[in-house]
């Protein structure tokens, strides 16, 4: 697999990160989530699953980036 570098919010570049893959997924990199509670919220986790945490204002923007404008009529 291949990944794309999409962006951060990162100044020094690390994490939290957003990458495209070659097989047309999203790879996110991030703080894994430690807490006990939070955890206990998430659903179906499968072995060699985790979660990150990463801001809400680097998905709204690279999905901005990436994704059609919708709200333009098509010709």
């Amino acid at each position: 697999m291949r990944m794309r570098f999409l962006g951060s919010t990162s100044e020094a570049g690390a994490c939290p990160t957003l990458y495209e893959t070659d097989r047309g997924t999203i790879v996110i990199q991030g703080l894994q989530v430690t807490d006990p509670e939070a955890l206990a919220d998430l659903r179906d986790v499968l072995d060699g699953e985790t979660a990150v945490e990463v801001p809400r204002e680097l998905i709204t923007e690279i999905a901005r980036q990436v994704l059609p404008d919708t709200r333009r009529p098509r010709p």
